[in-house]
């Protein structure tokens, strides 16, 4: 009923910049908050941003102030620009979304995206 595609993932040089996307689509009644995580090789997942549906923002201690996540409302898609970026923000990104589909009552469920495979290397 619901799809999240994330784009946008590539290989980019250390202190580079890279913006990924997350789309959403489907049968979508209201979308309450979408996040970025991420996993690098070996390690668990690992939170990275929020953006609410009343426009909060947060982010890991990781990435605030060369992270920037956004929305377009209009499009269910959600952003993340990525500056100055690392060799450990090395990762593949996933998308998540609190979501109410048409006809589902309100009840809220969460989604996940495939993810987009981000390397940062010279």
């Amino acid at each position: 009923q619901v799809q999240l595609v994330e784009s946008g993932g590539t290989l980019v040089q250390p202190g580079g910049s890279l913006r990924l996307s997350c789309a959403a689509s489907g049968s979508i009644d209201s979308i309450y908050s979408m996040a970025w995580y991420r996993q690098a090789p070996g390690k668990q997942r690992e939170y990275v941003a929020t953006i609410t549906a009343s426009g909060t923002l947060d982010y890991a201690d990781s990435v605030k102030g060369r992270f920037t996540v956004s929305r377009d409302i209009a499009k269910n898609t959600m952003y993340l620009q990525m500056n100055s970026l690392k060799p450990e923000d090395t990762a593949v990104y996933s998308c998540n979304a609190v979501i109410s589909v048409v006809g589902g009552k309100g009840r809220m469920r969460d989604y996940w995206g495939q993810g987009t495979r981000v390397t940062v290397s010279s």
